[in-house]
């Protein structure tokens, strides 16, 4: 249960996946202009990571991987060139669900987030989560599920943050030269700066 804990905290933290390796950078930067386009779309992406990243780890360890077809007797087989063509089926399999559900229960967030919500299914975070996922080598799926559930959370913070200081930054003066993105990206720096102080906790 406390490697579970320190995992959960750690991928949210210090292994967030905006702050420590920008992944996700292209909806972060667009959705972010207002709190509420921000929650739906980082709610969204935590569902997605969640259910996509414990799926991902089934599909490689059972069906992809050298030898992970032993189980039906074919285990001189090795499917782990597809990893990446599956890893994005289910991604969008699971994307296009988020989108009919948003679009069924909450038409005003889906007109909001427009083209952002579809393209979750090529955002890098999510890909990455499933990336990250296999080069870690989880010994269960409860560990992927973990893992898949705190980067989610990590990248809704981020978003989150972000959105609620443009939303403020709005009314103040920023100079000329660094309005809209540049101030933006100063920001994301130095909340990056900060995030980065997780590190030095022994977890």
């Amino acid at each position: 249960m406390q490697e579970l804990a320190s995992l959960f905290v750690k991928s949210i933290f210090i292994e967030n996946m905006i702050f420590a390796y920008f992944l996700g950078m292209c909806s972060y930067l667009a959705v972010s202009k207002t709190v509420k386009t921000a929650v739906g779309l980082g709610v969204a992406v935590v569902f997605v990571l969640a259910i996509t990243v414990p799926i991902n780890y089934l599909l490689d360890n059972y069906l992809l991987k050298p030898g992970a077809l032993a189980w039906a007797g074919y285990g001189e087989y090795d499917l782990s060139f597809l990893s990446f063509i599956m890893f994005i089926a289910v991604i969008a399999s699971m994307v296009q669900l988020v989108e009919m559900v948003v679009e069924k229960f909450a038409p005003a967030l889906y007109s909001a987030l427009g083209i952002f919500l579809p393209l979750i299914a090529v955002n890098c975070a999510i890909l990455g989560g499933s990336l990250f996922m296999q080069q870690k080598a989880f010994n269960s799926v409860t560990e992927a599920t973990t893992y898949g559930l705190g980067s989610g959370i990590g990248w809704f913070l981020a978003i989150l943050a972000i959105a609620a200081i443009r939303e403020k930054i709005a009314y103040s003066n920023v100079p000329a030269p660094l309005k809209g993105l540049g101030i933006t990206f100063l920001i994301t720096g130095l909340m990056a700066i900060a995030f980065m102080s997780f590190m030095g906790i022994k977890i």
